[in-house]
């Protein structure tokens, strides 16, 4: 009896300003995924939200420069049909069947992608979609929403204020510094990738750090800054979640900045696994799978957080769908573990499944 490949359906591209990492990302998973369990069916989504079939390989301009790498196949336009008995991407221009589809594999960080949008998607077409619920990826894209949840469970997070544009975008710089300190990160509430975040030491860095994250969110987050070890630990499971080695981010400047994560080879060391005694491993795993679970993630997540001088932990974010360029921390950290790049992509595949029909199997 031979054996049917699963056809995975990975998005890549997208309308988010992250739209040139989600590219390197899904470079490597495509490299990656185990060819012999799966089928890969590439699908690349423009600037403007239009998917376009990419038949055999992902066509891409510049793949080694993370500003200006760009889709290059944008001459097969579809729409994903809905038929829940046999879903199928089916072309725009003549409406003939181009791909059968039995997984979708969101490779798209930011809005419109890790955000809930395509997983309400996947869900509305009843088909299993890798990574976080609807719930788990809008609380874990939006910054503020994420504090407060943790805050209120009585998991530390640095102390921070909301602006919200229309309501109380115009906190002066003095009134923010005297509850949080004069050196500052500004960060739209729902990117990630450190696109628009600024970090600021005084009135005028922090009146255009604001303005421009307005550019990206209307709801800022002004938040202090804390000096600590900047630590990391992928979580991967469903109702067992289980946490990797924990990893550190040495940057070279004050902050891990884009250009430092994807830009600057030099831009920050990479410690995996983290110089970590065996009683802090555990604190921050433990950390990591317990803030996992209150966020209602599954599937995957990257849990970064900060170990401060007297040792206290205390979460800085959740990504819900973590880089997968070749120097992301998310496979690194599992590579390290003992689970190579290709059998992590296959676990999350097979965990989507399983997430997938167990909702399947209650009442309807």
């Amino acid at each position: 009896m031979s054996y049917q490949k699963k056809k995975v359906a990975i998005l890549f591209g997208g309308r988010s300003s992250e739209h040139n990492i989600s590219l390197l990302s899904a470079m490597n998973v495509i490299n990656a995924i185990d060819r012999d369990k799966y089928e890969p069916v590439l699908i690349g989504i423009d600037k403007k939200g239009k998917w376009h079939y990419n038949e055999g390989a992902m066509k891409i301009m510049n793949q080694e420069d993370p500003k200006l790498i760009a889709l290059n196949n944008l001459d097969n336009p579809i729409l994903l049909s809905q038929n829940t008995d046999e879903h199928s991407l089916v072309s725009i221009e003549d409406h003939t069947t181009l791909a059968h589809i039995d997984v979708i594999f969101p490779v798209l960080h930011g809005t419109y992608g890790e955000d809930g949008s395509v997983q309400g998607l996947a869900k509305l077409a009843n088909l299993p979609c890798v990574g976080c619920s609807i719930l788990g990826s809008a609380v874990g894209m939006d910054k503020d929403v994420t504090k407060r949840l943790l805050r209120d469970a009585g998991i530390p997070v640095a102390d921070f204020i909301t602006l919200r544009k229309g309501l109380n975008e115009d906190i002066p710089y003095s009134e923010a510094s005297s509850k949080l300190g004069h050196e500052l990160f500004i960060k739209p509430a729902n990117l990630g990738s450190s696109v628009g975040v600024s970090f600021v030491k005084s009135e005028t860095e922090y009146d255009e750090a604001v303005k421009m994250g307005f550019q990206y969110d209307p709801k800022v987050v002004v938040e202090e800054k804390l000096a600590g070890r900047e630590l990391e630990c992928a979580v991967l499971g469903n109702i067992h979640p289980k946490a990797s080695a924990v990893g550190e981010v040495i940057p070279k400047d004050d902050w891990y900045s884009f250009e430092s994560k994807y830009v600057d080879s030099d831009g920050a060391k990479c410690m995996i696994p983290a110089e970590l005694d065996e009683a802090d491993i555990k604190r921050v795993q433990e950390l990591a799978v317990l803030t996992y679970r209150l966020l209602e993630c599954e599937g995957m997540a990257r849990v970064d957080m900060f170990m401060l001088e007297d040792g206290k932990l205390v979460i800085n974010e959740v990504n819900t769908i973590p880089g997968f360029t070749k120097i992301s921390m998310y496979p690194k950290l599992w590579e390290v573990s003992g689970l190579p790049y290709t059998d992590l992509i296959s676990e999350l595949i097979e965990y989507a499944v399983e997430s997938h029909a167990a909702t399947n199997a209650l009442r309807q």
